[in-house]
Parts: C-alpha cells; structure tokens; sequence
C-alpha cells in the first residue's frame, strides 16, 4: 500500500481498459433515458512516485455507460490518447491532429461533456482538451476548428436559452490575464476577452447569471519553485526561478518558456499551484457583453471555491451559491485537505460595492449539481455527496432544499462511497424535482462499481446498473443525450 491516500482504496488507479455488453440491472431503467453516462477522472498509466504524486495530474480517463430502451448496452473505459498515454501504450497519434509537447502532454482528467456534435474531455490550465468518439476512443486535440487555442477550462457552462458554451480559461503562460469565451452551437469560438486578474491564480471554475460571468480571483497561485525543480537540472534552478518569478504573473510568458516549465509535467512532477497567503481574496462581475474596463471587484475573506452551485441576478445583486474551502494547497500538496468544504451563499451587492457571506449548510460536501435548465437562473434545489478528508468518497448524498432551508439526506449502504450525481428532467418540460440524478457506488467489499439512478423528488432507488469492475474514484459526469 501506498503513504499516499490519492493512490489508495478507490482512488488506486485500474489498470484495464474494457468493452462490456448487456449490463445486469436492478430495478427499470426509465423509458426516457436514451443516451449516455460519462465520466472523468485521473487514472496513472504506469509507475507514479507516491511522494510526489498530486491527485489532479494523473492521466485522464473516460468511462461511459450507454443506456436505451431500459437496457445498460455497454459499458467502455479508455485512456484519453495525450502524446505519453499513447507512447505508453505502444500506439501512434492520429497525424490529422497537431499534438504538440509542453501543455498537451497531460490527458485531459477532469471533466468531459458533449456539444457541437463532439464529447470533449475537458482539463484546465492551458493544457489541451480532447475530442472523443462516441465509444470514447479519442480522435485528437480539439481548438474548436482553430478559433480557440491556448487552452481551455474543466467548468464551460452551458446557456439554457441559447446552447452556447461560455468559460473561463486561465494558465500561467497567459500573465496576469485570463480569457472569458463563448462557443456558438456550431462548435467555433465567436467571442473571447481578456481580463485582468492580481497575479496568476487557479481559477478552477467561474460563475454565469442571465445578465454577468464571474470571477474567482482567489489565493491559489502559480508556484514557480515546483515547475523549476519538476523540469529544470540542479544548476540552472535559481536562474530559471528568477526569469519565470519575474514574468508569471505579468506578462504572457513566451512560448518556448512556457514549453520550458511545462513539457515534462506529468503525474511524477508535482502540482505547480499552491496558497499564497499574500495574495488578495476576491470576485469580480462583469457584464456579459462588456470587457475587462467593465469588470467590478469585492473583497470576500480569504478562501478557495472549486465549484459553484450555480449563481442568478436579484435586482440589483447577484447570488453566488458555492462550495467553500478555507485554504488549499496549503500543507497538503497531493490533494484538497485543507479543511472541511461548506455550502455558502455570497450575495453580491452592486450597488452598495459589497458582498454579505453566509453559511447555507456546514456539512463537508463538494461536486454540487444542479438542475442545468436552471444555470445562471434562481434555483431551488442542489445536490452534493457529503465528502471526507481528501474529498474521502462517503455514503452519503444531500439534497438542499434551499428554498425553504431543509436538506434531505440519503444514505447508501455501509461499504459504499458515492461520487458526484447529474439531474436529468423526465422531459424537457418537467419541474425542477420530476426527474432523475444518476451517478457512481463504489462497493469496497465487492471491489465494484454501480451507476445509480434515483428519483430526485426523495432520492430513492429507481435502477442499479451492475458492473463487475469498479470505476475508480474521479472528478465530473454528465448525461449526454442521444442527438442532444
């Protein structure tokens, strides 16, 4: 066993991939359900170094479940195909794809989702994002036609009313600017802004309401000493932490420089962010249409948001519902353990130029979902896994009522651990409860994954799809409907 938690119990990497027909499953599967089940999360392919090994910089795997007609027909896992990946495992890159080394050399780990015609897997940072089959095989880096380069993010998110994709991008390589885009329904880029931020943060995730984007400018930054002793020899160290602590943050950082400090990241390399104690807490609104002149900032107490549950105007403010750290990567440099993630409400005042935080619900929970019809709208309900140490996978799901202020709480089975759940309507016109929340158990004693599918209105047990495998602990799911 490993000192390491990330490579332990079910987060230990599997070390397969499978092509599985005709799942068994308990209950019924509903009628409606005619797509798939996807989800990412890192899975080292090959020998790692516990002591160095960081969570987020395992190489990516997809794993989908195809349901129709009530039946589980398939279930497959597969590397997402990054240059490293492919070396490993013997096999040659698609020449119609540019793959470059630097930012495209880790698999895109974190969240995958479909759009355009495409299933994508996502990852942040500047790295790449890849496109995937529908049997999750990869065909190659994706830019979006070449209307978007430099990266992109694990959080688009996508209007209701119009399909488009908006994001917030950030990498090192981009000063003390990130870049707020729009991907039109045809799968092109048609709008992209730069905004300036205090240095170079990890802006995870952003927050979109029907009239702003927010941003999370918080104080977890670039860390210029892990990349110099992750990819620099012992004698040219301090040379190059001067030339990178002296632009990072800045300016863009030149091409070869950033190829430089990123071309041998990797899962054995450390992770390149950390908490910066000196570093100003704080959330900017911008309207949709306006630029970087038009953002407003507010000062909130120091901390770090991975996830919003998602955001809306109110008159004159916007409420901003999120999972809140109190620091990250702080002590802990191989996970998120910094202390227990809470559910707050950030209401934003834009006429008084403040904002009034508050405690919605102390439970430990992360991965908090909501019902997608409702991004960027007033929302009632939200669903997150109660979380552990680490983001500890438990046996716990809750449902915020946060209308009235109730949680209803579901446990599973003792053994068991849950992930993050998706709500999918009954129909496209359904309430916000009418409809179903599907995602992963894992049984420890069986040494096995299910995916679940629960009735949202009181979180019972609609259908258990069975497989004979387990599907290792990992980030972000979507239902991916059939022509959707």
């Amino acid at each position: 066993m490993s000192g390491n938690p990330y490579l332990n119990g079910n987060f230990a990497p599997v070390t397969h991939e499978h092509t599985l027909t005709e799942m068994a499953v308990t209950g019924s599967i509903p009628e409606h359900l005619d797509g798939r089940y996807v989800r990412n999360g890192p899975n080292p392919l090959g020998e790692v170094d516990p002591a160095t090994y960081h969570w987020f910089m395992g190489d990516g795997m997809v794993h989908g479940l195809r349901l129709r007609d009530g039946r589980a027909e398939w279930y497959r896992n597969r590397w997402v195909r990054s240059p490293g990946v492919a070396a490993r495992l013997g096999e040659s890159l698609p020449r119609n794809r540019k793959h470059r080394a630097g930012l495209n050399a880790l698999g895109a780990n974190t969240n995958v989702i479909g759009h355009a015609g495409r299933t994508l897997a996502l990852i942040e940072g500047g790295a790449a994002n890849y496109e995937l089959t529908d049997e999750l095989d990869t065909v190659g880096p994706c830019d979006f036609d070449g209307t978007l380069t430099g990266g992109y993010t694990a959080h688009p998110k996508r209007d209701p009313g119009t399909g488009e994709l908006h994001a917030v991008s950030y990498s090192f390589g981009r000063g003390n600017t990130v870049q707020y885009s729009v991907i039109g329904v045809d799968g092109r880029c048609r709008r992209s802004v730069d905004v300036e931020v205090t240095g170079s943060p990890m802006m995870h995730d952003f927050s979109l309401t029907e009239n702003h984007v927010v941003f999370y400018d918080l104080p977890v930054t670039f860390d210029v000493r892990a990349v110099s002793r992750a990819t620099v020899p012992p004698l040219l160290r301090r040379p190059a932490q001067l030339v990178l602590s002296a632009i990072i943050g800045k300016v863009r950082v030149p091409d070869p420089i950033a190829a430089m400090a990123a071309g041998r990241g990797g899962a054995n390399t450390g992770f390149p962010y950390r908490w910066d104690p000196r570093y100003p807490a704080r959330v900017g609104v911008m309207p949709r249409e306006g630029g970087n002149a038009d953002v407003r900032w507010f000062e909130v107490e120091p901390c770090y948001v991975f996830h919003p549950m998602n955001a809306y105007d109110d008159g004159a403010n916007v409420v901003l519902d999120v999972v809140r750290h109190p620091k990250m990567f702080d002590t802990d440099r191989r996970g998120p353990d910094e202390g227990p993630p809470v559910l707050d409400r950030w209401t934003v005042d834009l006429t008084g130029g403040t904002v009034r935080e508050e405690r919605l619900d102390d439970r430990a929970q992360e991965f908090p979902r909501v019902d997608e019809r409702l991004l960027g709208r007033r929302h009632r309900y939200g669903y997150a896994p109660a979380v552990g140490r680490g983001l500890e996978q438990g046996s716990t799901l809750l449902k915020h009522d946060l209308r009235v202020g109730r949680t209803t709480v579901r446990e599973f089975e003792r053994g068991t651990e849950i992930g993050e759940f998706v709500f999918e309507p009954r129909t496209p016109e359904s309430a916000e409860d009418n409809g179903v929340l599907m995602g992963l158990l894992h049984d420890k004693a069986e040494s096995r994954s299910d995916l679940l599918i629960l009735d949202a209105a009181d979180l019972e047990t609609v259908a258990a799809v069975h497989l004979p495998t387990r599907v290792p602990n990992g980030f972000h799911g979507n239902w991916l409907p059939t022509g959707g």
